[in-house]
């Protein structure tokens, strides 16, 4: 890869990119698209595999918002607000590096959406405890952040946030792991108990899409790859800290020596090949001869090297070229949250008539 898979306005000098054009998402032709990040830390290649590499493809066809979600990112870093602050830049760094176009995607900050909350709080009124409680992706983060019974009352009502996300931009398309599939499920059901109680279809439905890439495993063979784990490649990693993490690389325990036959499946080095090798004839031809016997852990962590140095590069010279002017990433995020403000603050006004509450 080179820098020509960036797009056209990525790669145009910073001072020269526009801002996306204001547009109302009620008359467009379009699906609308609503996708983002928390503002936990700078992304890695698994958010490229499995959401960035779609978000630059659905840029083309869809009017996509990409949501800097720093409000939500709070459920569970409460007691370090500065981390959430300090990366709301560097996610959007990560989305300019890529060549996210903000011609053609807005992209805007949660916490300065007052319509989400408001919604949020509305939507609470259409949801019980129990049914937040028995959603599946709930159920499993409260288990895999060991919180107990002292859940942070943000975090339980997720689902009610999401779905304010979701349905104050009219999105019909939502990019999801499988894991929270369950999120759409619910939003979906508040949507229409909204629309039962108003009467008129005033919010659509959304769908849930979910990635053909799975989620990537760790460097380490952990099943997640994680900002805060010590066991991603970021986006803007060095030479060295990509070739350290592919020669650390979890391969088959059982092939100790290169002639005897190795396993693929659950090799972390043909897992990341599967991701990113983009000759698929020579990928499973080398699948094959290593399945056989024959060929050494090293020959194939240096094809996966190769393929992440060319990935990664031109990102990392994207990224620190965006990073020398943080005004303009501000002004990105300024711009498209304007821009979103007002799509979202129409759709609050849509709800409150609709639902018949008093009016001033």
């Amino acid at each position: 890869m080179t820098s020509d898979t960036l797009t056209p306005e990525a790669r145009r000098p910073i001072n020269e990119q526009q801002p996306a054009p204001a547009a109302d998402t009620k008359g467009t032709t379009r699906p609308v698209i609503l996708t983002g990040d928390r503002t936990t830390g700078p992304l890695h290649i698994g958010h490229y595999a499995g959401s960035l590499k779609n978000r630059l493809a659905f840029q083309e066809s869809h009017d996509q918002y990409l949501l800097l979600a720093d409000t939500q990112a709070l459920t569970d870093n409460a007691h370090d607000p500065a981390k959430v602050r300090r990366n709301v830049v560097e996610v959007a760094l990560d989305y300019l590096a890529v060549g996210i176009d903000p011609g053609r995607t807005t992209i805007c900050l949660q916490s300065h959406l007052p319509a989400l909350a408001e919604l949020s709080m509305l939507y609470l009124n259409f949801v019980t405890v129990a049914r937040l409680e028995r959603n599946p992706t709930i159920k499993d983060e409260i288990r895999a952040r060991g919180f107990g019974r002292d859940i942070p009352a943000g975090f339980l009502c997720y689902p009610a946030a999401q779905a304010a996300d979701i349905t104050a931009f009219r999105a019909t398309v939502v990019p999801v792991g499988a894991d929270q599939a369950p999120l759409i499920e619910q939003t979906n059901e508040i949507v229409r108990r909204i629309n039962a109680v108003a009467g008129t279809p005033v919010l659509p439905e959304a769908q849930a899409v979910i990635p053909e890439a799975g989620r990537l495993p760790g460097v380490d063979g952990k099943a997640k790859m994680s900002k805060s784990g010590g066991n991603a490649i970021g986006l803007s990693a060095t030479p060295d800290q990509i070739r350290a993490a592919v020669r650390a690389m979890f391969t088959d325990p059982g092939h100790l020596r290169a002639e005897d036959p190795g396993r693929v499946e659950g090799n972390v080095v043909f897992t990341y090949l599967d991701a990113f090798d983009e000759d698929r004839a020579g990928l499973e031809e080398l699948k094959a001869q290593y399945r056989r016997g024959g060929l050494g852990d090293g020959r194939i962590k240096a094809r996966l090297e190769e393929i992440l140095q060319e990935l990664v590069a031109p990102f990392r010279a994207r990224r620190a070229e965006f990073a020398r002017d943080e005004g303009h990433v501000v002004s990105v995020i300024r711009r498209g949250t304007e821009r979103a403000r007002a799509v979202t603050e129409e759709t609050r006004r849509d709800v409150v008539e609709a639902l018949g509450l008093f009016r001033l």
